[in-house]
C-alpha cells in the first residue's frame, strides 16, 4: 500500500451511532494510521459537536495525509487475549505515529517498548497527545505508558529530544497511534529541516 494505491475498509461509521464517544474515536485513530481514506459515513446536516470534534481534528487526519503514504500495523500485543495493542507506522520527517489501543472490558495501563517500534535503544522523545493536542511528556526514554479507557485508544505524536538522534527502522506487523518528531529549537542546526514538521 502506499501512494496510487490504498486500503479501503469502508467508509467512517462515526456519528452513525452503536458506538461510544471512546469507540468512534478509536475508529476514528486506526483509519488515519492505516491511511485508509476518510469517508464521512454519517449525515452531516445533523452531526453532534462530538462527531464534529473527531472528524475535523487537524491533527490525527495530518497523520493520514502523510505524504510518505506508509500504512501502520500492530507491532506489540499484552494479555492472553491480546486486548491490549500498539499499532505504529512511520512518517516523514523521522516522525511515527502510533496509537494504543484498548479492546479490552475494563480500562489498563498500555506500555509500548522504543524496541517494538524499531527505535533506537535510549533514544529520548517528546510524547504528544493528538486528541488533547497538547504535549504529555517531554522526555521519555525507552518505553511510554499511559491509562487507556476500555475500548479506547490514545493517540499520540512522538519527537526526538534532539535533532538528527532518532533513527527508526519500520517493524512490519505494529499497530497503534503514536507520533514521533523532533523538537524545534532557535538554535538547533536542523531548523530548517524541523520547519516541515510543524
Amino acid at each position: 500500500m502506499g501512494p496510487g494505491g490504498w486500503n479501503d475498509p469502508d467508509m467512517l461509521e462515526v456519528g452513525n451511532g452503536g458506538m461510544t464517544y471512546q469507540e468512534c474515536r478509536t475508529h476514528f485513530s486506526i483509519w488515519a494510521l492505516m491511511k485508509a481514506p476518510l469517508l464521512i459515513g454519517c449525515d452531516v446536516r445533523n452531526m453532534t459537536a462530538e462527531t464534529y470534534e473527531i472528524l475535523t481534528n487537524k491533527e490525527v487526519i495530518a497523520v493520514n495525509q502523510d505524504p510518505h503514504g506508509v500504512q501502520g500495523r500492530k507491532v506489540q500485543t499484552s494479555r492472553t487475549d491480546g486486548c491490549l495493542q500498539v499499532w505504529a507506522g512511520p512518517l516523514t520527517g523521522h516522525r511515527m505515529a502510533v496509537v494504543l489501543c484498548n479492546r479490552c472490558s475494563k480500562s489498563a495501563t498500555i506500555t509500548v517498548r522504543w524496541d517494538a517500534l524499531g527505535v533506537e535503544s535510549g533514544t529520548t522523545v517528546v510524547v504528544r497527545d493528538l486528541w488533547q493536542h497538547k504535549d504529555i511528556t517531554g522526555d521519555s526514554a525507552a518505553s511510554f505508558g499511559t491509562r487507556v479507557d476500555a475500548h479506547a485508544a490514545q493517540c499520540i505524536f512522538l519527537l526526538p529530544g534532539q535533532c538528527c538522534v532518532l533513527k527508526v527502522s519500520f517493524l512490519y506487523g505494529v499497530i497503534l497511534l503514536m507520533h514521533i518528531r523532533f523538537s524545534v529549537n532557535a538554535s538547533n542546526p536542523c531548523e530548517d529541516e524541523m520547519s516541515v514538521l510543524l
